[in-house]
């Protein structure tokens, strides 16, 4: 009986709890055992899986103290995600248990929820999708809260909640509609008054209102209950005063910011101080306590992680105080300590770039602007605004160094033969001391490095073994070889210092000698050898007259460049006078002065009247001498201005006048030297070129302007059609025609020469009376071949039998008895003919019998 009674209760018991598992049924041991499941099994480990998430979100995110910083710490990417495979793993476990614990543990019963814990289930999965960027599903889980479980206590949190992904939905307006009636008509705890009032201040961001925004700011750090928060919301107070100009109100902010001290993170302190120093005015009173401020900063020892913002307002600071070479020191210890903000490193770079600019070194500022490249995002405004300043400045670059290899070589050459050996002697005695002194730093180096490295382990292991296994013997060889050789690139023939190049000239269109050898690429019997030096001076008359046209050209060039792209009028003026006093060619003289006479005129110099009588005395007949005396004639609609004249030739490119088009081009070119249309001129010269002469002549043409223009638009057009078009185009082979096939394929081709152009403007409105009257949808055309032949063209047969039935009808059929000289042509070996100017190779190839 006690066996019996036992087995009986245990039976009951599980019979108790089987029925306790039903979610059907509404009772009061069903609801708990179910919400205790859901709430200690489920959602714990659904609950911890999102705190891992979020901890490793904040983990990864870096915010952007150069800009206003978001309310949230989270990485919002552009595209809205229904589902996606690269969610985070710790969002996805938080879901699952979420879904798992509605699908397992929701009593639904009689269309109400018995379980107090699924809103929780349904709050932690909309949570979790939001912080997956998987908005509109998350909308839909708190959508579904509000809806479903109106007694729940979670409803002021869905709510806030689903606001957020209002706004991130791009949809702010909706979201502090909705977030004014929530603090309206509910009785809000403290920490989600905080919450809801940094949402709407974020939307209030978003609709760029930063006053409002700075309200519910003030009123979210006043109620939240975590410190970090109130540090975060603190500094983006300070930084919406910055924004509005208020600097008092931002510095108050900043200061409550560091108040705070190690009760919020220690970046937000940090970047206080450096806020308010940049708010903060130097003067001659509070010059001193600002460089304690900032030195304080820098020797604090918590503040090593943010060195790299430190030196850089300390650099700030020295290069306002006229501390040059002290702000160029600081820079590149942000550089060097910067931790991978490429904001940072790209205002340090252009910071630089901007000194080495200011003080015309441009080459040093070129190199600079270079890397704030590449720390900048392409496509954004800055990004374009410093592309364009490099471009100039690459320009710059280059003549400048034309300019001073030229002159260097002129001033040798005009020296007298001992004043000349004089030169190259004190050259070579400068050259040695600088090489004897290196050299003996490399040896102090070298010779320390290799006795630390023999007592180490690793050193005494490696003596007595082969040369290049043993690291002081290879060591040592290394310094001899320099020694011996100097810096040689691994190439071919490295032995040679001597490999010169030719460049294109600018100036004659010729090519130009460049034996711009440095004295590292040369060997000792030649790096210290007088006669060497001697020998590389050039002779010949011809030689130094092209690099004096070389120079002229340079120092015009870069007066336009200072004077219209970078506003340096006086750097402007000397150079464009340098070319004055330099016997220039014809074509440099007259834009040279009136340049100048513009220049003057802008700085209010006396000297502009004389430069204008100037021009209109001597160069009474130009257009500059009637623009002087009649400044209507640079209004829009001049038939004479350099883009009129554009127009007018570019109308003559298309009418197929490529001889004219030719010659006249290249009139306006040397008449308009300088004149940013030049370019263009070039590159319509170049296409007429390759239509009446073909594919070499082109190829040239277009490689001239690539290599001339290198940074102008026209410039960069051309290489890309040498690098692209160019080698689909160089196919010379004609194409199979027999059998061939296909949709408008065919051409009929009558040949005439250009004297009897009548002849061959008669016979293509004959073909379109044709043409017309059979009812066909060919196409009459009269293309120029060369400059004595040309062809009218009948195109759009889809097969050679249709085109050559068209020559038979129009032959024999007595309407019209059109018996010309024709060939019936593949449409590809046509555009092979034009590009080649290879008739003849096609007329004993496909039509030979």
């Amino acid at each position: 009986m006690n066996h019996f009674q036992k087995s009986l209760g245990a039976l009951f018991l599980v019979g108790t709890l089987l029925n306790s598992c039903s979610v059907k049924k509404d009772k009061f041991i069903n609801r708990n055992w179910h919400a205790l499941n859901t709430k200690y099994n489920t959602l714990y480990n659904g609950n911890l899986a999102f705190e891992v998430g979020r901890e490793e979100l904040n983990t990864n995110y870096r915010d952007d103290f150069w800009e206003v910083l978001p309310v949230e710490r989270l990485e919002v990417t552009d595209e809205i995600k229904l589902d996606s495979e690269d969610n985070n793993p710790n969002f996805e476990i938080a879901e699952e248990k979420a879904t798992k614990a509605i699908q397992k543990h929701s009593m639904n019963i009689k269309d109400q929820e018995r379980n107090p814990q699924i809103d929780e289930a349904f709050l932690l999965l909309g949570k979790a999708r939001y912080f997956d960027q998987r908005y509109i599903p998350a909308l839909e889980s708190f959508n579904y809260i509000l809806r479903k479980y109106a007694a729940s206590d979670k409803l002021n949190e869905a709510r806030i909640w689903r606001e957020k992904t209002h706004m991130r939905l791009d949809n702010p307006e909706l979201a502090v509609k909705n977030l004014k009636r929530l603090f309206k008509y509910e009785d809000l705890r403290d920490q989600e008054h905080a919450d809801a009032s940094a949402v709407l201040a974020q939307c209030y961001i978003n609709l760029k209102a930063p006053d409002t925004a700075i309200q519910r700011l003030n009123i979210a750090q006043a109620y939240t209950k975590k410190n970090w928060e109130r540090g975060r919301y603190l500094f983006i107070i300070g930084q919406l005063y910055n924004q509005l100009g208020h600097k008092d109100s931002a510095n108050y902010a900043f200061n409550k910011v560091i108040d705070l001290n190690r009760k919020s993170p220690r970046v937000y302190m940090l970047n206080a101080h450096l806020k308010k120093i940049q708010n903060t005015e130097i003067t001659d009173g509070n010059q001193e306590d600002l460089l304690e401020y900032l030195t304080d900063l820098e020797e604090n020892r918590e503040n090593r992680p943010f060195l790299d913002k430190i030196y850089r307002e300390v650099a700030q600071f020295h290069l306002a105080t006229e501390s040059d070479s002290l702000a160029l020191v600081y820079y590149n210890k942000s550089l060097k300590a910067n931790q991978g903000d490429r904001k940072l490193s790209s205002l340090n770079y252009q910071s630089l770039a901007d000194y080495y600019f200011d003080e015309n070194n441009y080459r040093t500022a070129g190199a600079y602007y270079d890397s704030t490249l590449t720390n900048l995002k392409e496509n954004t405004r800055k990004y374009r605004r410093i592309k364009k300043k490099l471009d100039n400045l690459e320009d710059v670059i280059k003549y400048e160094d034309i300019a001073q290899y030229a002159d260097s070589v002129i001033t040798i050459y005009s020296m007298p033969e001992a004043e000349r050996k004089a030169y190259f002697e004190d050259y070579i005695a400068e050259l040695k001391r600088k090489d004897e002194a290196e050299a003996e730093r490399e040896l102090k180096r070298t010779t320390a490095g290799f006795a630390a490295f023999g007592e180490s382990k690793g050193g005494k292991a490696n003596k007595g073994k082969f040369y290049f296994y043993n690291i002081t013997s290879l060591g040592y060889g290394k310094n001899d070889f320099k020694t011996r050789w100097g810096n040689r690139a691994l190439e071919d023939d490295w032995r040679w210092s001597n490999k010169s190049r030719t460049l294109p000239s600018e100036a004659t269109g010729t090519d130009v000698l460049a034996n711009g050898d440095s004295p590292e690429d040369l060997a000792p019997d030649q790096k210290y050898d007088v006669d060497f030096y001697l020998s590389r001076v050039p002779t010949e008359v011809a030689v130094i007259d092209s690099l004096r046209k070389e120079e002229n050209f340079a120092n015009y060039q870069l007066g336009l460049i200072y004077k219209e792209k970078f506003k340096e009028n006086l750097l402007a003026a000397g150079k464009l006078e340098d070319v004055l006093k330099s016997d220039p060619e014809e074509r440099l003289i007259l834009p040279s002065k009136y340049n100048l006479y513009k220049i003057y005129e802008e700085s209010g110099s006396p000297l502009a009247e004389s430069m204008k009588q100037n021009i209109i005395s001597n160069h009474s007949d130009t257009r500059y001498a009637e623009i002087l005396l009649n400044p209507q004639a640079v209004l829009e609609g001049d038939t004479d201005s350099p883009d009129a004249r554009y127009s007018q030739l570019f109308k003559s490119y298309q009418r197929q006048e490529f001889l004219l088009v030719i010659t006249q081009s290249q009139e306006y070119i040397d008449r308009f030297t300088g004149d940013p249309i030049v370019p263009k001129f070039e590159m319509l010269k170049a296409n007429a070129i390759g239509r009446l002469q073909g594919f070499e002549p082109f190829k040239e043409a277009l490689n001239y302007v690539a290599l001339t223009y290198p940074n102008n638009i026209e410039g960069k057009r051309a290489e890309t059609m040498v690098k692209e078009q160019l080698p689909k185009m160089a196919n010379k082979e004609f194409s199979q025609e027999i059998g061939s096939k296909g949709a408008g394929n065919w051409k009929v081709v009558f040949p005439y020469k250009i004297r009897d152009n009548e002849k061959a403007l008669a016979l293509k409105e004959r073909l379109e009376e044709v043409v017309k009257d059979l009812k066909y949808k060919n196409v009459i055309s009269k293309d120029i071949y060369n400059l004595e032949d040309q062809f009218v063209v009948v195109h759009g047969f889809r097969s050679q039998e249709f085109a050559l039935g068209f020559v038979e009808l129009i032959k024999k059929n007595r309407d019209y008895l059109i018996k010309e000289e024709n060939f019936v042509v593949l449409s590809d070996n046509y555009k092979v003919i034009q590009i080649h100017k290879n008739l003849e190779s096609y007329k004993e190839q496909m039509l030979t019998p």
